[in-house]
């Protein structure tokens, strides 16, 4: 392994240090920050009477930076409860606390509301004369311009604090419930006459076992469990359904249930349509790769429960702190500084990996404020795949630091654009990987594996989104939870062809998606992301070195420019489906390496 530049240490799976963002949640602390808080939000609302069209610019820009100021209070306070609640989603103190949170900021939301409707009433002229001019104001600048995007959708001052009232205790309520719902389900299962009561991700570990019956196990056990939820989930789920219509579609007049997250994005329906349309048009390349898996472990046709299966025949486990120490490894390869950024997160006791119950499922990366070092939440439990989420979330981590010198409101990227340092993060790790192996058995195992994630990546998350605009439809039809689950199965029908079976318990998977409820619509970013990252990666194959100034600067722009412009620079069209069958093409070749392997 190379000699790491980096400090190294026996890592092991721990929890995570909040202590940054609140010292303890005594209630003498929680009430010290509330009340500075407040003193900030009377501040601020105090500049209500000088938002004329006729302000200073020199007044404005001192109002823009007491807003940041404010925003970053709220940041802190906010993301303290949602990364307690994620730990441990049954305890009390952390949803009261969360709960507690939420109120208050709904609250002063709905205090500050008038500085963005304000700003959007403006005529374009009396906008333009007020952006804050200079290099060291072009972050404010760009916030600015891009509120302006969404002035069409925008309501009046009452009925934006009536929405927002609604939410705090309607639909974000039901939200929270599915997280408690979901996050307390216990799993089953019998390990070689040892019966087992899991997590989630330590039943799905078993997803990934050398062993078909264990596969099988763990499937029909997930869905077993969620079959007796489902009919609750799914009522949650139409409540969703119908709030986000009511609201996006019938109060702010958003053409399509869709569209509201392409506004959200600064992407346009043509790129998004273009990226589905494209995936729908490649389902016959993972068919063709399912069918040659399905001979490599031995098998006629590969069952659903098999896709993930591992070529391998060794049920192989890595432990912690091999992982953290080879993805480390594969970032100082690329780039030194890189690799230092990602060390920060474990030298700072950002990252929550430990598997314990109540945790969140899944894994994420929080950013904060640019001065912060980014939180990851992962549930370690050993496998290859792990190590690779670890790399996925260390490089989100990357991206936000990349981008910490923009003000916390233009330091995080679009969703789209949000996964191209995790997604390229994760080819990094399977490129060392592969350069130190010579083996053709474990090259064909670490190949496989990599498509298997660009399944999971591309195809499977572009047919969640497909799925939410039928299942979005249908519930806005009044069609009934059992016609839900039923276009579930024609969704995955499509997707796999004759290629792999579909066993029936496998349409209750969308009730147990937290996207598709937490975030409607959001899944096309993977897509987006590992698609673009494909074709950037492509060229670091070509360019190496001379790639990276590039790619970096990509990163360190976070949200600070508008996704198109910060592409173009790369040459790269969205709306052109080339771009995105681009991205197929390097799948393509990857598949073809695979089956010209011989052992």
């Amino acid at each position: 392994m190379t000699t790491m530049t980096v400090e190294t240490k026996q890592y092991q799976p721990v929890g995570w240090n909040l202590t940054e963002l609140l010292p303890e949640p005594s209630e003498a602390v929680i009430a010290e920050r509330l009340a500075a808080l407040e003193d900030a939000v009377q501040a601020f609302v105090a500049n209500r009477e000088q938002l004329q069209s006729d302000i200073e610019p020199q007044t404005f820009l001192a109002i823009m930076r007491q807003y940041e100021a404010l925003v970053a209070q709220i940041y802190v306070l906010g993301a303290y409860g949602s990364l307690w609640f994620s730990e441990n989603t049954q305890s009390q103190e952390a949803l009261t606390y969360r709960n507690r949170m939420q109120q208050v900021l709904t609250e002063i939301q709905n205090r500050t509301l008038f500085f963005d409707l304000w700003w959007k009433d403006l005529d374009d002229a009396q906008a333009e004369a007020l952006l804050p001019q200079g290099a060291e104001n072009a972050d404010f600048r760009h916030y600015l311009q891009d509120l302006r995007r969404t002035k069409p959708y925008t309501l009046d001052e009452k009925s934006e604090q009536l929405v927002n009232t609604k939410d705090g205790n309607g639909i974000e309520a039901v939200l929270t419930l599915y997280s408690m719902l979901t996050n307390r389900l216990e799993f089953k299962i019998t390990v070689d006459g040892e019966s087992k009561t899991l997590t989630r991700d330590a039943l799905m570990s078993y997803a990934q076992s050398p062993r078909p019956e264990l596969r099988e196990a763990a499937y029909q056990e997930l869905y077993g469990v969620y079959e007796k939820e489902a009919n609750i989930l799914a009522q949650i789920y139409a409540n969703r359904v119908r709030d986000w219509y009511n609201e996006q579609v019938g109060l702010r007049h958003y053409s399509s249930p869709i569209a509201v997250r392409n506004v959200a994005n600064d992407v346009p329906d043509a790129a998004v349509d273009a990226l589905l349309d494209v995936c729908r048009a490649n389902t016959g390349l993972f068919q063709r790769y399912f069918k040659l898996k399905a001979g490599w472990l031995g098998l006629d046709k590969l069952r659903r429960y098999d896709i993930y299966a591992p070529l391998a025949k060794s049920d192989r486990q890595i432990t912690y702190a091999d992982a953290v120490e080879t993805v480390l490894d594969s970032f100082e390869h690329f780039e030194p500084m890189v690799a230092r950024h990602a060390a920060r997160v474990f030298a700072e006791s950002h990252i929550h990996s430990q598997v314990q119950k109540g945790k969140r499922g899944g894994a994420f990366c929080a950013t904060v404020l640019p001065s912060m070092t980014p939180w990851v939440l992962m549930n370690y439990t050993g496998k290859v795949r792990d190590v690779a989420t670890l790399a996925h979330e260390l490089g989100h981590a990357i991206h936000s630091m990349l981008a910490e010198k923009h003000s916390v409101l233009t330091q995080h990227p679009t969703l789209p654009l949000a996964e191209t340092a995790s997604v390229f993060a994760e080819m990094l790790l399977t490129e060392r990987m592969l350069a130190e192996e010579k083996d053709p058995l474990v090259r064909r195992e670490l190949l496989a594996a990599s498509v298997d994630d660009m399944y999971a990546t591309v195809m499977r998350q572009a047919y969640f989104v497909r799925f939410e605009r039928t299942a979005h439809a249908a519930i806005m039809e009044n069609k009934s939870p059992a016609e839900l689950y039923a276009l579930y199965l024609e969704n995955l029908q499509e997707q796999f062809g004759e290629s792999v079976d579909v066993a029936p318990e496998f349409q209750y998977e969308w009730v147990s998606i937290p996207h598709i409820y937490q975030t409607p619509f959001y899944c096309y970013a993977y897509s987006f992301g590992q698609l673009l990252v494909l074709a950037l990666y492509r060229r670091y194959q070509q360019e190496g070195d001379a790639f990276k100034p590039g790619y970096i600067k990509l990163l360190a722009y976070g949200g600070s420019a508008r996704p198109e412009e910060i592409l173009q620079e790369a040459n790269i069209d969205i709306t052109d489906p080339a771009f995105w069958q681009g991205g197929f093409d390097v799948i393509r070749d990857m598949i073809d390496e695979l089956e010209a392997i011989r052992l």
